[in-house]
């Protein structure tokens, strides 16, 4: 979303920092909240107030148990994975086990097809083969849910942590990373939206200080949400200042979840890559251990191609978790599977859609039950 010149801009709350050493003057714009999510009894889920210890644990949990609730998006979101994994349906319909080498040959191009990788899709189809010639699968029917199984034991043993892991004080920090035109700025938030609902006290922090646009397209997702957002006055005001002002107010007033978004850069760009690093710096010395996660946002559209990329930001400052977006527009849901297994990092969102409650919390069983009709 692109903001207009005729955006009315909202009151704002000016802060300045002078010598010691004086970082780049910043701005707070406060918008009025929105409604929270309230349960059909009319009462809000719970309220975050201080005392509740264990309220970041309580927040992963709701957000898990919405992915369970909402897989009829899921479902619509990875129909085009779906329909094009829909061949093995009438491959094994009249499966017969004279016919095992020609099924499993075209199932393994469907899988293929559908960016699953050739070092998972050969370890399915032997495994599957396996299982075949042994005598455990006598149908075509056991093999579908052997196949389903195998896939879901892939995205659980190397990413089973898909809930937000947040610690147990406030604020929790979420720095969101990736390249350009991944849809950082958007997940960033769509994610605001999902934990405002929830009940969580959010503010933004505007560190994309490289594109022109993306403090305003930040401001209009703030204005949106009804959270408060910190941005940089300053052009020539470093990232990392700004998170640790963000930062700062987060820990300062109160708030639940810090959002810092970040500047879109290539992974083969080291300057740019190591200012990362710095930003992950600044917030350390803030909030001591922080950020509690760094999300990496990645373009489902580019399938497999997504690797180096996730490699590269992984090596760098430690990722902990995937968002994965633009899903619905490709039939590649495969890569889902192919990136835990080649890198041991959990998916937590992915992007079924254009809406702004489209950002799904990521369940393996749903996925492998939407992919696999």
């Amino acid at each position: 979303m692109a903001a207009s010149s005729s955006h009315a801009r909202p009151s704002l709350s000016r802060f300045s920092v002078t010598s010691r050493p004086s970082p780049p003057q910043f701005v707070l714009f406060n918008f009025p909240p929105t409604r929270t999510a309230h349960n059909r009894t009319g009462i809000a889920r719970f309220k975050c107030s201080a005392g509740q210890t264990g309220f970041f644990t309580k927040l992963g949990r709701l957000l898990k148990e919405k992915a369970k609730s909402d897989v009829e998006k899921i479902f619509s979101g990875f129909s085009k994975t779906r329909n094009n994994l829909a061949v093995i349906d009438e491959l094994l319909l009249y499966w017969n086990l004279a016919d095992t080498d020609k099924v499993l040959d075209e199932l393994e191009e469907a899988l293929l097809v559908s960016d699953f990788g050739p070092k998972i899709t050969i370890k399915i189809v032997e495994n599957l083969r396996e299982d075949i010639l042994s005598g455990k699968l006598k149908s075509g029917n056991e093999i579908k849910e052997a196949l389903k199984k195998n896939v879901l034991e892939l995205l659980t043993r190397k990413g089973s942590k898909t809930e937000l892991q947040l610690g147990f004080r406030k604020p929790a920090v979420i720095m969101i990373v990736g390249v350009n035109g991944g849809g950082k700025t958007t997940s960033l938030g769509k994610l605001a939206f999902r934990l405002k609902n929830e009940g969580a006290k959010i503010l933004m922090a505007a560190g994309d200080t490289f594109r022109a646009a993306a403090s305003d397209q930040l401001e209009i997702w703030a204005e949106r949400t009804g959270c408060e957002i910190v941005v940089a006055e300053s052009e020539k005001a470093k990232a990392s200042s700004v998170l640790s002002q963000a930062v700062r107010k987060g820990k300062g007033e109160g708030f639940d979840v810090v959002l810092c978004d970040t500047s879109g850069r290539l992974h083969t760009n080291y300057s740019l890559m190591e200012e990362l690093i710095s930003c992950k710096k600044a917030i350390g010395k803030v909030i001591p251990g922080g950020p509690n996660e760094i999300l990496q946002v990645l373009d489902g559209t580019t399938g497999l191609n997504m690797l180096p990329q996730a490699r590269e930001f992984n090596e760098v400052v430690g990722v902990t978790g995937l968002i994965l977006t633009k899903l619905d527009g490709t039939a590649r849901g495969g890569c889902v599977v192919s990136v835990v297994d080649e890198l041991g990092i959990p998916v937590k969102f992915v992007g079924v859609g254009e809406g702004v409650e489209d950002l799904q919390p990521f369940d393996a069983e749903a996925f492998v039950n939407a992919i696999f009709m």
